[in-house]
């Protein structure tokens, strides 16, 4: 029987980011082959990939970052089963790096992301691998990425929400800062009225409509109350119409005009696990 040593075991690990003993059942399995204990990890994390595929992750880690000059931003959400798992440092280290590959690459969507290679593999098979290490059902659940002139991200709540802010000039970053928080508070559903889709406001005037009649207001007048309904919905759930989070005197454009009377909100991406 080949004697496994602890610096084979290590690095294993340090290849892999498989557990201590994992590795080392893996080298013992494979007779000392370092090769063949890869191919056998692998294997481990697509057979628990397999057995688990219809659970349900919704836990994970949420993270949002930025390129160095600000240029760019993008949040991912790695998912797991399990808050133990989420919590986990290795977990959420693993889930920096895929941030890290997709600020560096930019790809376009969620699919081209898990084909970039991350470490030697292709982002899809790494997080099996992480499937195996765990035990749990592992997947990459979100991304996203926006351009501008100057953005900020934000993670709230242990990586629970993430959120991304750009504005149309380079200003103070806690001032963008404090709009992605708002972002992660409030969960606006657009920056302003105008780009609201239609299909909620038909939705909202709908709502509003059956309000006003389970009230038994006159027919002739229901409209009217829905249209006001409306634009109360639009005032809390867009973004630069919302009254700001910290000082509630005011609305968030207004926040953004004591900085700089021509800055505003240009883009923003929110996601959370909740």
């Amino acid at each position: 029987m080949t004697k496994i040593s602890a610096s084979d075991v290590a690095k294993l690990r340090k290849k892999t980011g498989a557990g201590m003993m994992n590795c080392k059942k893996a080298l013992t399995e494979a007779d000392g082959n370092y090769d063949k204990a890869q191919e056998i990890i692998r294997e481990k994390g697509q057979s628990i990939a397999d057995k688990r595929a219809d659970r349900e992750t919704s836990e994970g880690a949420v993270i949002a970052k930025t390129t160095d000059d600000h240029k760019t931003g993008v949040i991912i959400c790695l998912n797991s089963e399990t808050d133990f798992v989420a919590k986990n440092d290795d977990f959420v280290s693993f889930a920096h790096k895929i941030a890290d590959l997709a600020l560096g690459k930019k790809p376009e969507n969620i699919d081209k992301l898990k084909t970039l290679e991350l470490d030697g593999k292709p982002l899809a098979d790494q997080i099996k691998n992480m499937s195996g290490i765990t035990g749990e059902k592992i997947e990459l659940g979100y991304y996203d990425i926006i351009q501008g002139e100057y953005v900020v991200p934000y993670i709230h709540m242990n990586n629970k929400i993430g959120t991304l802010v750009s504005t149309n000039v380079e200003t103070d970053p806690d001032v963008v800062k404090n709009v992605a928080m708002q972002v992660a508070a409030m969960s606006p559903v657009a920056i302003d009225k105008d780009e609201v889709p239609q299909d909620v406001i038909d939705r909202e005037m709908e709502i509003g409509r059956q309000q006003a009649k389970n009230e038994g207001k006159p027919e002739q007048i229901i409209d009217k109350i829905a249209t006001g309904k409306v634009g109360k919905f639009i005032k809390e759930n867009t973004l630069l119409n919302q009254p700001f989070t910290q000082n509630n005197k005011i609305t968030v454009k207004e926040y953004l005009q004591q900085e700089n009377k021509s800055l505003t909100v240009t883009n923003f991406k929110r996601w959370s696990l909740s």
